[in-house]
């Protein structure tokens, strides 16, 4: 039996972004093959009829659905799509006892859940699903995309793959036996102080106050995760982070292995003064490496475009949703 957890979810709207006219909104639930509850903001056309093409959406990695997969979602769902904005496990509004952990594994699995419940769900069109992934959440798409055969069309927008950040460092910098033991050596013993404390250490979130020398990258996070901008009160980056030991299993499950397998459409978008514009632009080398499906592959890079601006648009109206209605509208047809 398919039990599915009591969640509590907020009734009231509390998002980063102002709440369209154009889109109905409520609030779903559905379970992964672990059991844990996953809670959704649904957001579907107004005066829609018929079953709709429909779009998973999370990310980044550590925020909420409050924050940027929500405008997304409903921003597409204006643009005739049904979309969910979900929680991964462990976070948010989400089930998981054991709060603020990640997993490469459950966490491609809330994707795949995700995709279950829109296949079942009467308003959405179970041969035309597609599903959008923010920065760890890009990679974790690709992830998913390699191994469920029922996603027409994936999205992965200024990706970061957490498998290789964590195992390697920026920019491949860590890349070496001696580093990855430390970190490993370094996370066991955080496994025993955690359990002689009876709680789990957080990591801390987006580092408060910003330090006047801190590279840009991290005034880029602060800028959006502790100002007005995208501050959210359950999203990680925003408060203390992820647990130490939150992403231990990252360092040694890399994740893409087999992404020049993936017969479905991919859209890879990022920003080409990123720091983390390297991702893509690296997994789309590899996915099409070999590959005999790569017609439907496009990278796309916005010219100045930084990390967050595709959060957000920067203020810029960055984030290109043209592209995306088109890209999904083709590939979900």
């Amino acid at each position: 039996m398919i039990r599915k957890d009591e969640l509590s979810l907020v009734t009231e709207w509390d998002k980063t972004f102002p709440r369209s006219d154009k889109a109905d909104h409520s609030k779903v639930t559905f379970v992964n093959r672990y059991g844990i509850t996953l809670a959704a903001d649904m957001y579907i056309p107004k005066n829609a009829e018929g079953r709709l093409p429909a779009i998973a959406v999370s990310g980044p990695f550590g925020a909420v659905k409050e924050q940027c997969s929500g405008l997304y979602a409903q921003t597409m769902a204006e643009r005739g799509f049904l979309t969910i904005a979900f929680d991964p496990s462990f976070t948010g509004e989400s089930g998981g006892n054991v709060r603020y952990m990640a997993s490469p594994d459950i966490n491609t699995e809330d994707f795949m859940a995700a995709v279950d419940f829109l296949s079942l769900h009467e308003k959405a069109d179970p041969d035309r699903i597609g599903i959008l992934g923010i920065c760890g959440w890009g990679g974790m798409a690709l992830n998913t995309a390699a191994l469920d055969t029922r996603i027409k069309a994936a999205v992965a927008s200024t990706m970061y793959d957490m498998t290789r950040v964590n195992a390697k460092g920026y920019f491949d910098g860590e890349d070496s036996e001696e580093a990855r033991y430390e970190k490993k050596k370094a996370m066991c013993a955080q496994r025993l102080a955690d359990l002689k404390a009876g709680e789990y250490t957080l990591g801390g979130g987006v580092v408060d106050p910003l330090p006047e020398d801190a590279p840009f990258f991290v005034k880029d996070y602060y800028d959006y995760y502790k100002t007005e901008r995208g501050y959210h009160p359950r999203s990680l980056n925003s408060n203390g982070g992820w647990n130490v030991i939150g992403c231990e299993s990252f360092v040694n499950q890399p994740i893409l292995q087999y992404s020049n397998e993936i017969r479905s459409a991919v859209l890879l978008i990022h920003g080409e003064n990123a720091q983390s514009c390297y991702f893509s632009r690296d997994a789309y080398a590899n996915m099409i490496k070999d590959s005999r499906y790569t017609d439907n592959k496009e990278l796309m890079i916005i010219p100045g475009a930084v990390h967050t601006d595709l959060y957000d648009g920067g203020g810029k109206d960055l984030i290109p949703f043209d592209k995306l209605e088109s890209f999904f509208a083709e590939y979900l047809k």
